[in-house]
């Protein structure tokens, strides 16, 4: 019965689907130089510690329930009652920010945010209008689909973690396209991109420790540096054929660490280590005990914080989409025992309000 109901609901899906936001996978040069990289094993990417992506049965079993469950289970809690209140872009303010080299930030929901380090413009993961291949499912929370790329100024890196539908919105990308200078993503993720219509000169594909400074010159005020997380990745039903990262974004007087999506592991003490964090965004949200390894769970959340060893944290994977079945306001609470437990540094942050980066 349930086999027959995925079938019958998948066929439906695909018929409402634009395959062209599905995207393709690497080939050619892009899968050889893929197959390089020392994180490439088989036929796909593997983390650095083994990780399951579901932990509570078979494959197989888990993605036919998850499947039930996301659609079918029970809704309530899951999305708030009333429109979540989220801040119309101020375009002066933040233009204003760059020609006097204000640092600052701007959370959009759920893991997109923009960045204005040392005059620079930085979007991250920007998911503007759908977080899955068909409009009816994975519906953003009334009041929080607000933004559209005419919002925004010139981004001068537009930075990917992974291709996942919430943090690779298809539109988005293919929106922004005429605003972008360079985009920053892991391996194999620029080949959706390109299938886009990016220019391949535009993109910059990191493998893990991996860095990118504009004509190479590491003296220049931005810099990025790719670094590892332990997640999964794919658009389809071809999984890990694209990188999953993390990113530091250093410039002349900060160090950012931009965090993707990731289950614990030792790569945030490793990371913690290597730089000196002013501002760390971690992902908190979409937690279940189904995927423990491959998403920070609550109860991780505290030791993300002390083995990153940032000065500041904001949390973001929350408030725009209801992915896991845990009220849609935990996390909003785990955050702040999190912290406490810790003693570090919360901002709290407001969607589409422009935050001090001090």
């Amino acid at each position: 019965m349930l086999i027959s109901l995925f079938i019958i609901l998948a066929v439906i899906a695909l018929f409402f689907t634009d395959y062209v936001s599905i995207g393709r996978v690497p080939h050619g040069q892009t899968l050889e130089k893929c197959k390089a990289s020392p994180n490439y094993r088989g036929k796909g990417f593997v983390n650095l510690e083994p990780a399951r992506i579901f932990t509570d049965s078979g494959k197989k079993q888990s993605m036919l329930s998850i499947l039930w469950n996301f659609i079918f289970g029970s809704k309530k809690g899951l999305k708030p009652v009333r429109p979540l209140k989220a801040e119309p872009l101020d375009r002066d303010a933040l233009e204003r920010a760059v020609r006097e080299k204000q640092d600052k930030a701007v959370w959009l929901g759920h893991s997109s945010y923009l960045l204005i380090v040392n005059g620079k413009t930085i979007l991250v993961d920007p998911v503007l209008f759908r977080g899955s291949p068909v409009s009816f499912i994975n519906r953003p929370f009334k009041g929080t689909s607000i933004y559209r790329p005419d919002d925004f100024p010139a981004i001068d890196y537009l930075v990917y973690t992974h291709d996942h539908y919430d943090h690779l919105d298809y539109k988005a990308a293919r929106k922004l396209k005429h605003k972008v200078g360079k985009v920053i993503a892991p391996l194999g993720v620029g080949s959706h991109l390109e299938y886009w219509g990016y220019p391949s000169s535009e993109i910059e594909e990191l493998d893990w420790w991996n860095e990118f400074a504009q004509n190479g010159d590491s003296s220049l005020p931005v810099r990025f540096v790719c670094t590892p997380a332990k997640h999964f990745s794919g658009r389809s039903f071809r999984r890990n054929k694209t990188l999953w990262a993390s990113f530091i974004l250093q410039t002349g007087q900060k160090c950012i660490f931009i965090g993707g999506d990731s289950g614990y592991g030792k790569h945030f003490k490793e990371i913690g280590e290597r730089y000196r964090i002013d501002w760390a965004f971690i992902e908190n949200g979409q937690y279940s005990g189904r995927w423990a390894e491959i998403h920070t769970l609550p109860e991780q959340l505290g030791k993300v914080m002390e083995d990153l060893d940032a000065s500041n944290y904001i949390t973001v994977h929350h408030s725009k989409f209801a992915l896991a079945q845990h009220n849609w306001d935990e996390p909003l609470e785990n955050e702040k025992l999190a912290a406490k437990e810790s003693g570090k540094n919360l901002t709290v942050m407001q969607i589409g309000r422009l935050e001090d980066l001090q």
